[in-house]
């Protein structure tokens, strides 16, 4: 997993222009089945990876904290919801609450686990989000994370392979 964790920030950065080609594409004529096609890809890929071999999005990202989270996250710490945003939290450019470290202050390095894995952020619960519902909305979010997540990067390309795009396909129409 270390070696390719090292190599796929190059493959993503090669593949990212042809993907962004792909997906512009693809929102221009979106395939009715493309939320089951993401949710059997994904489905299949996680079926071969374990997170736990990673961990890659827990030491390099930080995810969104909502009030919801930082209430329920607060609470299983029992702290008060500002010192636990004081003590780990800080708004970024977009004006979001996110960590002030990475890796993330929850993660035990030494097996990939998290400390508060039972009322995890949404977005941590929900990543790398490549089986969510109206996926093409989304688009943009995935690429960035076939920088990030090795499951996402081979989903992605799956996805390419399973729904291709003739891009030099001209259409003519009698």
């Amino acid at each position: 997993m270390e070696k390719r964790l090292e190599q796929l920030p190059k493959l993503a950065e090669q593949a990212k222009k042809e993907n962004k080609k792909y997906f512009a594409n693809l929102k221009r004529r979106t395939p009715k089945n493309l939320d089951y096609v993401m949710q059997e890809l994904h489905d299949e890929e996680f079926a071969k990876i374990d997170c736990l071999d990673c961990g890659n999005c827990c030491k390099t990202t930080s995810p969104i904290f909502t009030d919801k989270d930082i209430d329920r996250i607060s609470k299983h710490l029992k702290m008060k919801v500002a010192d636990f945003v004081d003590t780990y939290l800080q708004r970024d450019s977009d004006d979001f609450m996110v960590l002030k470290t990475a890796p993330c202050s929850f993660l035990d390095e030494s097996d990939n686990t998290c400390f508060i894995y039972d009322v995890r952020p949404k977005a941590c619960a929900d990543y790398p989000h490549t089986d969510r519902r109206k996926f093409i909305q989304i688009t943009d979010l995935t690429i960035a994370n076939t920088f990030v997540c090795p499951a996402t990067y081979n989903i992605v390309e799956a996805l390419k392979e399973r729904l291709p795009y003739e891009y030099n396909k001209k259409v003519r129409r009698k």
